[in-house]
């Protein structure tokens, strides 16, 4: 009898495409497994109207997904490793990182190819707080408009609300098929991005040994040392979502490349840093540049935003 691999995803477009893309490379891989992707609903699904800090940040796109990973109801899931919290619940690893995309955020506008060209006192629309510190940071003279919801949602509430651009993640536009918007892609030196953006995490139960060795194929070793480091500095943030943070890792001749930033939420006091070392030291690379981070200015922040001591 064919195995069958029950696929967790969230409803999303993007979600769907994205686990679209993982079943279709198991299905050439292994033609005689059967597949089914499995819709869970999440909390940050329901709650889309609220900014994310205000509700419980990222892990609001996971946790149910997690608990049916856990509860054995589907074999794995598919998540934007972005949205995954610095911490994993007990039970569960990362199965696989597949060769990550584009990193970059792209600035959508029909009129500006990029923050230097919009005005003084033009608006610009995002959900996120490490976008808006980082637009405030460059320019205090524009507005930050708050805005959640799809790619879809946030294009027509840019219409709808005479913005004079949103930015989107550029990974996110290109498994939509998106490729076509009046669009800038932001450097790093603009716009750092968040934590894993781009990259895709497989779930599993950690004793699912079966499941492991059936997702070796997708995993991509530069990818996964990139996000360790990555992630191994938030963790050490206590991956909050009231403070802005952004890394960027990236592998080249066997050396890890690693820039990270904390900033406040408007961007007045925001402190960058970068560090590079073998690949074999991902984690602590990660760890010891949030150390830096802290001493420059980094624990201030997080003492008057969480009232932490870290």
């Amino acid at each position: 009898m064919a195995r069958t691999v029950r696929i967790g995803t969230r409803g999303s477009a993007l979600a769907l495409a994205q686990s679209r893309w993982v079943e279709n490379r198991i299905k050439a891989r292994y033609p005689e497994i059967v597949t089914e992707l499995v819709v869970i609903k999440t909390s940050g699904d329901q709650l889309k109207d609220v900014p994310l800090a205000q509700v419980g940040g990222k892990g609001l796109f996971v946790k149910e997904i997690e608990e049916a990973v856990l509860a054995g109801r589907v074999d794995m899931a598919v998540h934007s490793l972005k949205d995954m919290p610095a911490a994993m619940p007990a039970g569960c690893v990362l199965g696989a990182v597949p060769p990550r995309e584009d990193w970059r955020d792209a600035l959508i506008s029909r009129n500006y190819q990029s923050l230097a060209e919009i005005p003084a006192g033009g608006r610009i629309g995002t959900g996120s707080l490490r976008r808006r510190a980082q637009i405030l940071h460059r320019r205090p003279d524009l507005e930050v408009v708050p805005l959640r919801g799809n790619v879809d949602t946030r294009l027509r509430k840019m219409a709808e609300q005479g913005l004079d651009a949103v930015i989107l993640a550029a990974a996110g536009l290109n498994r939509l098929g998106l490729t076509n918007l009046p669009k800038a892609l932001l450097s790093e030196k603009e716009m750092l991005p968040a934590v894993s953006q781009g990259a895709l995490g497989l779930e599993i139960r950690a004793q699912d040994q079966e499941m492991q060795k059936l997702l070796e194929f997708l995993d991509d070793p530069p990818t996964r040392s990139a996000v360790t480091a990555e992630r191994a500095f938030l963790a050490r943030l206590e991956g909050g979502c009231l403070v802005p943070v952004a890394a960027l890792a990236r592998v080249r001749g066997g050396k890890l490349f690693l820039e990270a930033m904390i900033s406040d939420p408007d961007g007045r006091r925001l402190f960058r840093e970068e560090t590079s070392g073998t690949v074999g030291e991902a984690a602590d690379l990660g760890r010891a540049l949030a150390e830096r981070l802290l001493k420059r200015g980094g624990r201030e922040i997080l003492s008057e935003i969480y009232g932490l001591t870290v």
